[in-house]
């Protein structure tokens, strides 16, 4: 992972994403630097559930401000919530959602949000990919090694590259998307490590 400092030029940018919950937030934080893309911090806030739903809340957007205050990030990107059959959770994560959003908002930051389907067809070229997928494409597009405890975390770090990808058309050339990931590394060796 990547230390804030001086070593990062003002070319630089970063992405912050966020993968909601209501007892575990992940969030994962990445810099961009020309066409180079690194791991700068990922990991989670593990919420008590004797807390009240409240008190979550208020965790969940103070950890969101510090992580801006101590990132800086340019930008913020969430997981949408997905559309379950229970729907005390879909409020309960919506209300989660809202209020990392509210303190990005707060922070003058752009919002962008994805569908967990376009994350993992975002990562892996597939929309159905499964967490242990996803999270092993990150682990070769960012050079890590290192798997983490939770899934959450490596949730938000996809959900920033997610952004990093849909906002620079990386998929895309002047002829129109690749048609797999063997086209994408013939339109693109200098990915390639």
């Amino acid at each position: 992972m990547v230390k804030l400092g001086s070593s990062l030029q003002k070319t630089s940018k970063i992405i912050l994403g966020i993968d909601p919950g209501t007892i575990i937030m992940g969030y994962g934080l990445i810099v961009i630097t020309g066409k180079k893309m690194v791991l700068l911090d990922m990991g989670i806030l593990k919420l008590s559930s004797k807390d009240d739903s409240y008190q979550r809340l208020e965790k969940i957007y103070r950890k969101v401000s510090q992580l801006i205050l101590d990132y800086k990030p340019d930008c913020f990107a969430i997981e949408a919530p997905f559309f379950g059959k229970n729907v005390q959770s879909m409020l309960k994560l919506g209300r989660a959602q809202g209020v990392a959003i509210a303190a990005a908002m707060q922070s003058s930051l752009e919002v962008s949000e994805y569908s967990p389907k376009k994350i993992k067809q975002s990562i892996t070229g597939n929309g159905n990919a499964d967490k242990v997928q996803v999270m092993k494409m990150l682990q070769q597009l960012l050079n890590f090694k290192e798997d983490p405890k939770h899934h959450d975390a490596s949730d938000a770090l996809a959900v920033a590259v997610c952004h990093h990808f849909q906002e620079n058309a990386l998929l895309t050339s002047g002829n129109g998307k690749a048609r797999d990931w063997k086209d994408f590394i013939t339109k693109n060796p200098e990915r390639i490590k």
